[in-house]
């Protein structure tokens, strides 16, 4: 669906790296790899969070609808920052890529309604530039679900958090899918990523035994 880009600038060995930045703390050797490597899983495993705040992600995030970026703006623990498409500058006027949902796209009714609703605001968004309107000012017709990119920075303690609500069964599909999306990438970006996603990146049942939501997927039990 959308297109996830690490950048340069993404901590490479995340574990290493907590360790390097609790071993001044302690006193410890942070010339020595393995003890840096150590020292970390020794923090993740004692749930010393505060250690995993050193840990930076940079990336582009791209393809996916203003609505869940909207979203994923709600997470501003641990200093994130980002930047957005911007709707005053960019030309819509042309056109704009929009995220249809799984539910509209099995139905060709439905479908061909939502595709119409799309094209009349492009259309307007054409007859408005023409007719002299700021796009500043036309943009308030751009939809929810039109695509759009951002270019985020957060750190590990914060996506792990994100992880607990985002994976869940009944978070937001679109939201449930980009988090995958961002799995994999920092999964492919490193060894000590693959670990950190498939040891930390959990949904909040998996972590407490048990279901915390008022209505349950039925995954784990309430009790």
């Amino acid at each position: 669906m959308g297109k996830i880009t690490i950048l340069p600038e993404t901590t490479g060995n995340p574990i290493s790296l907590i360790g390097m930045r609790a071993g001044v703390c302690w006193g410890g050797d942070t010339e020595d790899p393995e003890k840096n490597y150590k020292r970390g899983m020794d923090c993740i495993l004692s749930n010393h969070g505060r250690t995993m705040e050193y840990v930076n992600v940079e990336m582009i995030i791209d393809g996916y609808s203003a609505r869940v970026i909207r979203e994923w703006y709600t997470h501003i623990g641990g200093a994130p920052t980002r930047l957005q498409s911007s709707t005053r500058y960019i030309n819509y006027q042309d056109g704009f890529d929009y995220i249809v949902p799984h539910a509209i796209r099995r139905d060709d009714e439905a479908m061909a309604e939502y595709t119409k609703a799309m094209q009349n605001i492009q259309e307007s968004l054409k007859r408005l530039e023409e007719l002299g309107v700021a796009r500043e000012d036309s943009a308030m017709l751009l939809p929810l679900g039109m695509s759009t990119k951002i270019v985020d920075k957060r750190n590990l303690r914060n996506l792990v958090d994100m992880s607990r609500q985002r994976m869940c069964t009944r978070a937001y599909w679109e939201y449930r899918e980009m988090f995958h999306d961002i799995c994999k990438a920092l999964s492919d970006y490193s060894e000590e990523w693959k670990w950190v996603v498939e040891n930390l990146f959990l949904p909040k049942c998996e972590v407490a035994g048990k279901c915390t939501e008022k209505k349950s997927c039925g995954r784990y039990p309430k009790e």
